[in-house]
C-alpha cells in the first residue's frame, strides 16, 4: 500500500521573510522540511507526496521531493486548484510552478478554470487522498488553518512546523 504525505503551507508574502531566499530563517525551514521528508521516507514508508503548487512552502516541499527522487523511490504529485493557479505570477514563480508541474510524476487538477472553491476543494483533495498532513502554519487564519481543520476533521496524523520558532507541533 503506498503511504501519502500532502503538504500545507505558508505562501511566499506570509512568511517572516517574504520572497528573500537567502535569508537564514527560510534556509533553515527548507533545511527542517528536507530532514522531515526524508524521515517520513526512511521511517514511515511515505512514497508519494502531494503538493498544492502555492508559492512559499508548497513550492519548497515540491523541489526537495524533487531532489530526493533522485536518490528514492517516491513520486510527487502537484494537486492545482485550477489552469490559472500561476496565471498573474510574476514570470521567475511561473518558470520555477512550470518546472516543478513538468518534473511531478502526477498532475491532478481539480478545476478546469477558476471558482470561488477550487481552492478549498484542492486542500479537501490533498487531506483524503493523504496519511499524513505536513503544514508549515503559523497560527493564522488562512487555507492552511482550514487544511489543518480538515485533516483533523478526518482524523489525519499532522506535524505542523512554526516558520518563525522552527518548533513542530503534532495533532
Amino acid at each position: 500500500m503506498i503511504k501519502t504525505v500532502c503538504f500545507s503551507g505558508l505562501r511566499t508574502q506570509k512568511l517572516p521573510w517574504k520572497a528573500d531566499k537567502n535569508d537564514l530563517q527560510c534556509i533553515k525551514l527548507k533545511e527542517l522540511l528536507r530532514e522531515r521528508i526524508l524521515y517520513m521516507i526512511l521511517d514511515n514508508g511515505i512514497s508519494h507526496f502531494i503538493s498544492g503548487m502555492a508559492r512559499g512552502v508548497d513550492t519548497y516541499a515540491a523541489e526537495i521531493v524533487l531532489e530526493l527522487k533522485k536518490t528514492y523511490p517516491i513520486t510527487l504529485e502537484c494537486a492545482l486548484p485550477c489552469m490559472e493557479q500561476a496565471g498573474i505570477w510574476e514570470e521567475e514563480d511561473r518558470i520555477r510552478y512550470f518546472s516543478i508541474i513538468g518534473w511531478a510524476d502526477h498532475q491532478t487538477m481539480i478545476e478546469k478554470h477558476y471558482t470561488i472553491d477550487c481552492f478549498e476543494k484542492r486542500n479537501r483533495y490533498m487531506v483524503m487522498k493523504s496519511d499524513i498532513v505536513l503544514a508549515v502554519w503559523d497560527g493564522q487564519a488562512g487555507g492552511t488553518a482550514n487544511t489543518i481543520h480538515y485533516a483533523r476533521e478526518a482524523g489525519k496524523p499532522i506535524l505542523i512546523i512554526d516558520p518563525t520558532t522552527l518548533r513542530e507541533y503534532k495533532y
